[in-house]
Formats: structure tokens, sequence, C-alpha cells
């Protein structure tokens, strides 16, 4: 019969359309499976991801969530399960923030969610929200123990990581109720009580600030504790004490830090004022010794210029004196040839001239005629040219 499906045709046709009703979205951008895994419905979520594509599976809403992500927020530790099972990289798919399916759940209490997922994917421990929170931090704030227990025996190094403010997790956990969570956290890594943020507030100033008074006496309690630390206001957990509102809190608090010895900051002998006297002192002691120094360079400049005039007029001086005597051998020198010792014979020859002493007193009188003045061209000579330059 002729427009008769073949049944190949027809399943064919069949699975098309089930594929397109699986994968069609509502007004808020959501798939049936999203619907299935936010209502906790895990025999739906079975059944739709025979017949979900990928692309449907990964396919988020309009607030940024997919299947996977809203399971984890809401708990569904079966639904995460089967999930994972089916495609183990949809742990990696970033929320709102940056926020991953993990750090939804940490930050919610949901213990069964976030083991699964890092059994799944330790690294998620690495990836931190947009303000580089990560699950210890949202889970500390909120006082989920079981949940951080879970993530510092996958890293205990994990309590020492910052956010952007530079706070670490004990940061975070000392601003809520529980004592239990700080001490879990001090287990982990005790030297994170000293660890300040950018604004240099530790713990012990973020807990007197929020009149947690439990937490303040446990971590006045630690050695390593600093009572007296000044943050970047100038201010001790005393000085923040002494400024909260009067209540039975802040009475205790202030009363915890009188037995630690703990100071108003103008009561510290502050090391800081010292180091920034001294520095300035040492800055201008280097001044003066830059203004000394460039005077003594000028003045040994001068100097330079002093001595190199006074050996041009010591050599100018012996220039000339060489310079005088030369021409006055010279004149000497020219002048014995017209008057030769002896005298002279009535024909006007000289009377020494046939003696060989005479012929020797030429030789030697022509000789220091030329030198002489050779030596005085040479002057000259030397002179116009230092002259010149």
């Amino acid at each position: 019969m002729e427009g008769t499906l073949s049944g190949e045709e027809f399943d064919a046709e069949v699975a098309e359309i089930r594929a397109s009703i699986v994968n069609e979205v509502n007004e808020l951008g959501e798939t049936a499976l999203f619907t299935a895994a936010d209502k906790g419905h895990l025999d739906v979520v079975k059944e739709l991801l025979k017949y979900s594509s990928r692309e449907s599976i990964a396919k988020k809403n309009r607030s940024g969530y997919d299947p996977l992500h809203i399971a984890a927020i809401q708990g569904h530790h079966a639904i995460v399960e089967v999930l994972l099972d089916h495609d183990a990289t949809l742990s990696h798919t970033f929320g709102p923030s940056n926020a991953t399916p993990l750090v939804s759940a940490a930050m919610r209490g949901h213990t069964e969610v976030v083991n699964q997922l890092l059994s799944k994917a330790g690294n998620l421990l690495d990836i931190s929200r947009s303000n580089h929170k990560n699950a210890l931090h949202l889970a500390a704030r909120q006082g989920h123990v079981e949940v951080i227990k879970a993530l510092l025996a996958k890293d205990a190094h994990l309590a020492r990581r910052v956010d952007k403010k530079g706070q670490t997790a004990l940061h975070m956990a000392v601003k809520g109720q529980s004592s239990e969570v700080v001490k879990l956290l001090l287990d982990a890594d005790p030297a994170i009580v000293m660890l300040p943020d950018k604004s240099c507030n530790t713990a012990l100033h973020v807990a007197t600030r929020k009149k947690r008074a439990e937490i303040v006496e446990l971590l006045l309690s630690l050695p390593d504790t600093n009572a007296n630390a000044l943050t970047r206001e100038r201010k001790t957990a005393l000085d923040i004490a002494e400024g909260l509102p009067l209540s039975e809190e802040s009475s205790y608090i202030k009363e915890c830090l009188a037995r630690r010895g703990a100071l108003r900051a103008n009561e510290l002998n502050q090391p800081r004022d010292e180091l920034r006297s001294t520095v300035t002192q040492i800055k201008n002691d280097v001044h003066i010794q830059l203004e000394q120094t460039k005077r003594t360079n000028k003045n040994v400049h001068n100097i330079s210029k002093e001595l190199r005039k006074l050996h041009r007029e010591g050599i100018n001086n012996a220039t000339n004196s060489v310079t005088v005597v030369a021409v006055l051998f010279a004149t000497v020198a020219f002048a014995a040839i017209f008057t030769v010792p002896g005298g002279d014979n009535n024909d006007g020859s000289a009377v020494v001239v046939g003696r060989a002493s005479f012929k020797i007193f030429f030789i030697f009188n022509a000789i220091a005629l030329f030198t002489s003045l050779a030596v005085v061209v040479v002057q000259i000579t030397l002179v116009r040219g230092r002259d010149e330059s």
C-alpha cells in the first residue's frame, strides 16, 4: 500500500519525534530531564537518559544550571550518581559565578553528593568561584561539619587557600556559629590562625567583630594566636571589642581578651612606627651624604681644573725657557761665524784658519747653531698646535 512506512522507517520516525520531545525546552529553558532532576524523579531521569542527546544532557536553563548541577543543589545524590555514571565529564560544568556542582553541593551541606563528585573528579577541589572562594570556604561559612570532614580528608592543604580578599576558610568559619567547624580547620592546619586577610584581619579580629564569644575564647586558647595583632586600620581585637554595642557577648569577649593580656593599639610599643622612623632617618642621612658627595665632586672637579691649568702654565714656562736658551745659543753660534777667535790676517782670512783647532771649532759651532735653530722651530710648532687644540 502506497504511503505506508516500513517497520524501520516507522521506528526511525518515532525515535526522531521522541528525541524532539525529550530535548524540547520550556519558557525557562528547562528540558524534561532538567525538571526530573530538579524534582528528584530518579526513574524518570533514567528513562529520559535513554533518549537524550549529549547536548540535551548538558543543556543549561536560563539561570545557568544543567541537570547535574540542579540535582547537586537539591541534594538528589541518587540522580547525581546516575548522571555521573552516564557521563563523568558533567561534573566539570559551571554555573553562575563559575560555581561547580561541588561548590554548590558543599555550600548546601549535601555530603553524599560531595563524596560522589569527589570520587569521580577529585580535581574539582582546585576550582573556585569567580571570587576565588572554594567548596571549603562556603561549607565553613554555613557550618557544614560533615562536608568539611569530607573535603579535608581529600586535601588538608585546602584550609590554607585564600579568596580574593585573602580570607581562608577559617575566616569564613568564625563568622558562623560552629566551634566544631573551627576546630576541624585548626586541626588540619594550626598555623592558619595567624594568617591575615588583605585588610590584615586575623580570625580573632573577625570573630570579635561578629561577637562570636565561644569562638573567640577558643582562638585565644591557642598558643599561636596573637591577641595584639593589628588590622590595616591599626586596631587590635580589644579595640574592636570596645567598639561593639554593649551586650553579654561583647562583655565576655573583652573579659577573655583581658585575661590573655590583650592591649589597645595605643598601648603597644609598635615596632612599625619605630621602623618607619628609622627608615625616615636613614633616608635623611642618605640624602645628606648624597649632597655632601655632590659638593665634594664639584670641589674635586674645580681642583682638577686648577691643576690642569697650572700644569699647562708650567709646560708653557718650561717651553719658553728652553726656547730662550736655544735662541741665545743660536745667536752666539751665529756671531761666532763672523768673529773667529785669534783675529784676521791682512788679506782678511782668519789667523787660525789652517789649524786643526779651527776646523774643530767650526764644526761644533755649526752643530750648535743648527741644533738651536731646530729646537726653536720645534717649540714654536708645538705651542701653535697646543693653542689650536
